[in-house]
This record gives structure tokens, sequence and C-alpha cells, in this order.
């Protein structure tokens, strides 16, 4: 068996599929090409955001370098989007079969996961989706791929593997990973985050997850679903403390349901060693005393600017990332940035379309604003939590007076059979107009249900046109056209209603 290459990042375990990802992500054969007098684009950092700029500005005949240390794909090929929702679909399959009584459906005996099989699934799917992400696959596109630490020298300079790439634009795409927790104790234990996580192949019997954001959400239904017995420490401000709290209370009350028991002791923990391996976690204040086997840190993000020479090249940064204005300059007008490691929407879909905005603004003098992207995110737990825009909360803190309609997926006849009424789909407006805001769905699909939302935030159509749409009976996505009839109710005030009843008593008199 070949040697598990030394990097950053190990993918363990070092088996067939480990190994067909690697030789497409980070090929331990690859040989840089000679650079090229001059680039039009020089992109450091090859995940979602470096790839989309790679691949666009080749395609568009520019010359383009493309710079990664680690594996390309990122963390949403590698440690992130694939991988998990890899897991969350085994879970909820689990989840699916013990609960398959209320629909008659009857299974004999206990439901057996068999973990080892679920993590080998996951390692042979994100394999099978790695070309699209390969280095080959970008060579093929004309891009010259240099695998290795890119460093700027320079305003318009960067050396990797000592080669020195010369370029008249360059973007940063560099990403963040998981942040170090800041609590005592740990800088001496082991514990998980999502790099290292998918790499577990036995079940751990009790797993600490710290931090109740979406990665860590997700993570525990989806462990406790397994089996594990799951405690996921939450902040004061309590679990997906950025969505609407009624939304964030559904899925509060599906993660219980699931067996996950949720600490409300997540603030200034202490970490120790405990005997046979195993870690204990207690709160300053006494609240709780816990020991558990792995501990799953969930709790922010850190850029990656480290080892970069961002001051070299003129490029100003803090703690929380590259600095960049609207049009995702950089402090250096020739060199932009895209993605986690300048932005605090870190999702792959806006590293995307944040990378399309860097091509317009980088290469062609465009004007393109990032504050313009309309940005749906999901939280994929069962159910879903998606939202876009605003929340009644965010609007009014910016003096925005706003009209909010909701609608229940109890109300809703495919939830009713299909046997997930929990949740619902909340469309706020700027009062006295149907322009939609922001809005919030928690469904099983809600994910795909936001997007209709963003399609006619981004298109300015307002909720009456939504109203005036046909949809399809029954499905889930009836509930955002409900939510336009009701919209539409509301703008029947008692005059329109008393002129309508004047016409149409008046219809009747003339034709008798």
């Amino acid at each position: 068996m070949a040697e598990a290459p030394t990097k950053k990042t190990r993918l363990e375990p070092w088996d067939d599929h480990n190994q067909d990802l690697v030789s497409l992500v980070h090929p331990q054969d690859w040989k840089n090409p000679a650079p090229k007098p001059r680039y039009n684009l020089v992109v450091v950092g090859a995940g979602t955001a470096g790839l989309v700029c790679a691949a666009g500005a080749a395609g568009l005949g520019a010359k383009v370098a493309l710079v990664e240390r680690d594996f390309l794909g990122g963390d949403c090929l590698n440690f992130g989007c694939v991988p998990s929702k890899a897991l969350l679909r085994a879970a909820r399959a689990a989840a699916a079969v013990r609960g398959a009584g209320e629909f008659g459906v009857r299974v004999s005996g206990d439901v057996q996961v068999d973990f080892a099989a679920v993590m080998e699934r996951m390692r042979r799917l994100r394999a099978a989706i790695a070309p699209n992400d390969s280095a080959q696959r970008f060579r093929d596109l004309g891009v010259d791929v240099f695998l290795g630490q890119g460093r700027f020298t320079g305003p318009h300079t960067l050396e990797v593997g000592g080669a020195h790439l010369d370029f008249a634009k360059a973007v940063i795409a560099t990403g963040a990973r998981a942040a170090a927790p800041a609590m005592e104790g740990f800088e001496s234990l082991r514990w998980l985050s999502n790099e290292t996580v998918f790499s577990l192949t036995e079940l751990p019997r009790r797993l600490a997850v710290i931090g109740a954001g979406p990665i860590g959400c997700e993570l525990a239904q989806a462990f406790a679903r397994f089996g594990s017995e799951v405690l996921l420490f939450e902040s004061p401000r309590g679990i997906l403390p950025r969505e609407d709290r009624d939304a964030a209370a559904v899925v509060r009350g599906a993660l219980l349901r699931d067996g996950v028991q949720i600490m409300n002791c997540g603030k200034d923990l202490k970490g120790s060693s405990a005997d046979g391996g195993r870690i204990r976690l207690r709160a300053a204040d006494g609240g709780c005393d816990e020991t558990v086997d792995e501990v799953l840190v969930a709790a922010g993000r850190t850029p990656n600017v480290d080892g970069l020479g961002l001051d070299e090249a003129g490029v100003a940064y803090t703690g929380k990332g590259v600095q960049v204005d609207d049009r995702l300059r950089t402090s250096n007008p020739d060199i932009f940035a895209a993605g986690d490691v300048c932005s605090s929407y870190q999702f792959t879909h806006a590293a995307d379309f944040m990378a399309r905005t860097v091509l317009r603004n980088a290469l062609f003098g465009g004007r393109a604003r990032a504050s313009a992207l309309t940005i749906p995110w999901c939280t994929y737990t069962s159910p879903e939590l998606a939202r876009v825009g605003l929340t009644e909360a965010e609007a009014a803190a910016k003096g925005i007076a706003v009209e909010t309609f909701t609608r229940e997926l109890s109300h809703v006849d495919r939830a009713v059979l299909d046997g997930s009424t929990e949740g619902f789909v909340r469309v706020h407006v700027r009062k006295g107009s149907g322009k939609i805001v922001g809005a919030t769905v928690v469904a099983d699909n809600a994910g795909d249900l936001i997007a209709e939302i963003s399609l006619a935030m981004t298109n300015n159509l307002g909720l009456d046109r939504i109203a005036s749409t046909i949809h399809p009976y029954p499905t889930r996505a009836e509930a955002i056209r409900q939510v336009g009839d009701a919209y539409n109710r509301g703008r029947l005030t008692p005059l329109v209603r008393w002129l309508f009843g004047k016409w149409l008593a008046w219809s009747l008199r003339k034709r008798g």
C-alpha cells in the first residue's frame, strides 16, 4: 500500500477511497509547470472560490495560475459539505426506518447502524465526486496548477515551490479552518474538528459537541441517530443564534426527540484528561461535569491568512480575515479576495458567486458589488432550517417596518400526508408593499424551498407575484404560495371590500 502523504491535513484511514481522492486533488507525483512570463490572474487557494475563479478566467481566455498548498476542492469537498451530507443522509435513513411504524410499516428488532460502513460509503462517494475538482481537470482547462505554499513577495509577484509568478491581478481564496477552542485545558487535549471527524471509523459511545451553530447541530443530530450519546453544548444565546427564534425552537425540539442532550453550560468550559483516554468537561460555575469519549469542536472559524506574505503584497488583514471593499478589492487594488477568507457568509454557494463578482471586476474593470448578492443558506438538520435576507428582529434593528406572513406546515396537505408537519414558511415584506426583505423556512426540504424566495428577491418579484404563480398540488412548496395568498387577503381593506360589494349588488340588479 502506498504511503500516506505528509501534509498539513491527513486523510485517514489510508484506504483505496482516500488514495483515489488524494491522487486527484493533490497527486503525489505532480510536477509544477514552468511559470509563464506573466499571468492575467493568479489564484491562491483551490477551494470553491478559487476553483470558480480559475475555471472562469481560463474559459474567458486569460492566462491563469492556481496555487494550492493542500487539497484542491478545499473544505467543501474534503472536510465540509460533501462528507457531512453523506453522513446526514445515512442518519436520515436510520431515523426513517425507526419511524416506519407510523406509516404501517413494521420493522422487527432493533435498527443497527454499521458506522464503519457509513463512513466507507462517505469516502467512496467523496472520491467519486472529486474528479470535478482535480488537478488534472484544471490543467486540461488551460490552468497552470502549482501545488505548494504560495507566498506574495511583492504587490505583483508570488513565489511557490521556488517558482516566481508575475501577475496583473490576483485573488486570495484561501478559506478558513476550524477555530481552536479558547478554553482552559484544551491546548493539551485531542479534539475533533470538521477536518478530522470524517476520519472516524468507530462510533464514539459518548460524544460532546461544543458549539450549537449549523455544523454542531447537524453532526450532533446525525451521531445521535447513529447511536452515540450526544451532549450538545450551546451558548447563552441558544442553538442557531443567528436564526429566527421560532425556527430554532423547532430544530431544538427535533434534536431533543432524537436523543441529543442540550447543555446550557457551554460558557467557560474546562477540559482535562480522564481515565481510558477519555475527556472530562467541567463548567467553571459547576453547572456540569461530564466525561466523554470524543469532543467535536464546532465553535467558529479562523481565516487562513498566515504564511501568505500579505504584508509584502500590501494587503490589509485582521484576525477576522482579509479586508475588502464592496467590489472585493483588497488594499492592493490589483489583488482581490473571495470566500471564507474575507466574508461572514461562509457557505460554498456564497464563495461561488463572490468569485463570479471578482472575475467581472478583476478582469474587465467591472463594478459589481458583493452587497448586491442575495445569499440564502440552510442548516441541514431534520427538519432543515433555511433563510434568506432579514429576520423580523434584524429588520427592526435597521429601522425597516415589515409585515410578516406565516404558514404552518400543519396546514399544508403534503406535509400532513408525509407525516412531517413540524415547521413553517415565514416571509417578511416591507410594510405597505409586497417587496420581500427576508424569509425563513423550516421543513424537511427547506433548502430547496428557499430558492423560490431567493429568486423572487433577486429579481424584485413581490409576494403578490408568488401568489399568482401556479404550484403543483400536493407539494410543500404550496406553503409559499399560500403565504402569498395571505398577503393578498391583507390588501382587501374594508373600503375595497365595500366597493366590491357595491359592484356585485349593482351587477345583480342590472341583470334583473
